[in-house]
């Protein structure tokens, strides 16, 4: 199974693989260690995990996704869902107005979506 969950230097080498991407796997130790200040070993066991999760792999030392950043980004907000509110959008919607009151622009942007996606 897929963790949609990065620590936060997992997240900072998939941006960088995603802005760069595809990219050799010397290439992204040398811009890890610009852009992050990362050791050669820091970066292939930070690679290694998040291409165990299914998210990246390294072929024949170069570094592509699997799934984009979008896709990355839906399939977490799904899984939060899942594991918050038993799947459910609604009661996510519920609990957050709750705590935060929408804008009226914010209510017509979601009367626009859900339109779009009725039968």
């Amino acid at each position: 199974m897929v963790t949609y969950n990065m620590t936060e230097a997992e997240t900072f080498l998939a941006e960088l693989i995603w802005e760069s991407e595809p990219i050799g796997s010397g290439d992204l130790v040398k811009l890890a260690a610009q852009r992050l200040g990362w050791k050669k070993s820091t970066t292939y066991t930070v690679l290694r995990k998040i291409c165990e999760n299914g998210i990246f792999q390294n072929k024949g030392a170069v570094v592509t996704s699997k799934m984009s950043r979008e896709e990355y980004i839906n399939r977490k907000g799904e899984q939060y869902l899942e594991e918050n509110y038993n799947g459910s959008l609604p009661n996510f919607v519920a609990a957050f107005m709750k705590r935060k009151k929408l804008s009226k622009k914010q209510i017509e942007e979601l009367v626009v979506l859900i339109d779009e996606y009725k039968d």
